[in-house]
């Protein structure tokens, strides 16, 4: 695993993007100043400079390696890896579907990745991720968290960025192996947020909002919620930005 830090950049995610052709799979970029991350839904990831991880995973695939119909899997594998390191700090956590992940109704961590497709196949990943880690203070996010503010100490930037890309590196090769993915599958979906709770979500196929049960997530990628306001309780079935969460 290639760490490049950088000092200010724009988005790592945009950086990994314009660098593609030129850097090795799994080069990581990382950035001490991020002056315009991007998030999901087109939203802005706001992090104060020196206090947070917002890093950039460059995975390549080989030819018909990995189809594009199963590039949700990396969304499994990085929210998994993410999840697994804050629980090993003494850090209770769930995966809000896709891949964001939060303390109690808190976000600790965005994720993003964007694919570089030839023809059905992903030919490259770009995996960004940004982690909360010493800001004390989100004045524009009022429901954000860090690991200082769930422990009440501070951690080093480059050991936490080498623990999670050493744990991505050794958890990649179980995209491609049917056991250890189905136990990936698995992990995931023990780690979802808001599961077999109750809970108000926006449908944005019908523009309409309901209070429903998530159920779990389908190998395809797809949430599935129970919608406990429709006649006879049915399971919708949803894509990536299909459906939003009320909290």
């Amino acid at each position: 695993m290639n760490i490049i830090w950088l000092d200010t950049i724009d988005s790592t995610n945009s950086e990994a993007l314009r660098r593609l052709a030129e850097l090795p799979s799994m080069t990581v970029l990382a950035a001490r100043e991020q002056t315009a991350g991007r998030g999901q839904r087109g939203n802005t990831w706001f992090t104060e400079p020196g206090k947070n991880l917002t890093f950039s995973i460059i995975v390549k695939f080989g030819d018909g390696e990995l189809h594009a119909s199963q590039v949700h899997w990396l969304n499994y594998l990085i929210s998994v890896v993410v999840a697994e390191f804050l629980q090993s700090l003494g850090i209770w956590c769930k995966v809000k579907w896709p891949n964001d992940v939060y303390v109690g109704k808190n976000k600790i961590c965005g994720i993003l990745i964007e694919n570089s497709l030839k023809g059905e196949w992903v030919h490259a990943a770009v995996v960004g991720v940004g982690l909360n880690v010493n800001q004390r203070e989100f004045p524009q996010l009022a429901s954000a968290t860090s690991l200082w503010r769930c422990l009440g100490e501070a951690f080093s930037l480059e050991e936490c960025l080498d623990r999670l890309s050493a744990a991505f590196e050794d958890r990649l090769p179980d995209l491609f192996d049917a056991q250890a993915r189905a136990g990936l599958f698995s992990n995931y979906s023990s780690h979802l947020f808001n599961k077999d709770v109750q809970a108000h979500y926006h449908d944005y196929l019908t523009e309409r909002e309901y209070v429903g049960v998530i159920q779990g997530v389908e190998p395809d990628g797809r949430l599935c919620i129970r919608d406990l306001e429709a006649p006879g309780k049915p399971c919708r079935y949803y894509k990536f930005k299909e459906v939003g969460y009320i909290l």
